[in-house]
């Protein structure tokens, strides 16, 4: 029911400029065993230097939504948007139809962030992108959505598939519950942290794959800031 899968055991490369760790295959790291998990497909831990990033490039037909750990990172693309991203708040990428977009580091210090792609639902639609803050405060010692496809996520930003990205913060010691459902299935990243699901302990920075379960359990060992995909 649960996959732990250490830090040290994810796919990679360090760029110099960009050190990026990759939960599931992408680039040059192939694992037939980490393809996926449901509709997630990528799940990215970079660490991106100083006055560095990504420089123009495309995409399409996939939902990109970029956590901020530390630091800040700064987008402009296709559409005219243009917008920096905090630590602890999320930005989103509707691919769509086709978009071309540059994301870089333009503060004194590394921007440590979880980039999170999604297959979407919904295709054939124009592109689009939208951010916004979620304080680390407003989830504390609960699950709160902070991207979601499902209309009843009124506070969430949009995406066009059928997944919700959830974040927490929990202290040492308190345990949290999130209602997953046996027929879908989650990933969990710590951010910071250590915590522990049905007798497994999940570091930070490690994943943990859920799947078969109806309520998904975490108990902090540490103080935690959680990531997680609740993924078709």
């Amino acid at each position: 029911m649960i996959d732990v899968r250490p830090f040290g055991s994810l796919g990679g490369e360090n760029h110099g400029w960009l050190d990026a760790k990759h939960h599931f295959s992408f680039s040059n790291y192939h694992d037939p065993a980490r393809s996926g998990w449901g509709n997630l497909r990528v799940w990215n831990d970079d660490v991106i230097a100083p006055g560095t990033g990504f420089p123009p490039h495309p995409h399409r037909d996939m939902e990109i939504i970029t956590y901020v750990r530390t630091g800040a990172i700064s987008h402009k693309d296709s559409l005219g948007n243009e917008g920096r991203t905090a630590a602890g708040d999320v930005q989103v990428m509707s691919a769509g139809t086709g978009i071309r977009h540059a994301e870089y580091n333009a503060e004194d210090v590394p921007t440590t962030l979880f980039q999170i792609w999604i297959t979407p639902t919904r295709t054939g639609e124009q592109p689009n992108w939208g951010q916004r803050p979620f304080p680390r405060g407003d989830r504390a010692g609960r699950f709160v959505v902070l991207a979601s496809g499902f209309a009843n996520d009124n506070d969430a930003l949009a995406i066009r598939t059928n997944a919700r990205v959830l974040g927490a913060t929990i202290k040492a010691g308190d345990t949290i519950e999130y209602p997953l459902g046996e027929e879908r299935r989650a990933y969990l990243v710590p951010a910071t942290g250590a915590v522990e699901i049905e007798g497994q302990r999940i570091n930070a920075r490690d994943g943990a794959a859920i799947s078969a379960v109806a309520t998904v359990r975490v108990t902090a060992l540490e103080d935690s800031e959680l990531v997680m995909v609740d993924a078709a």
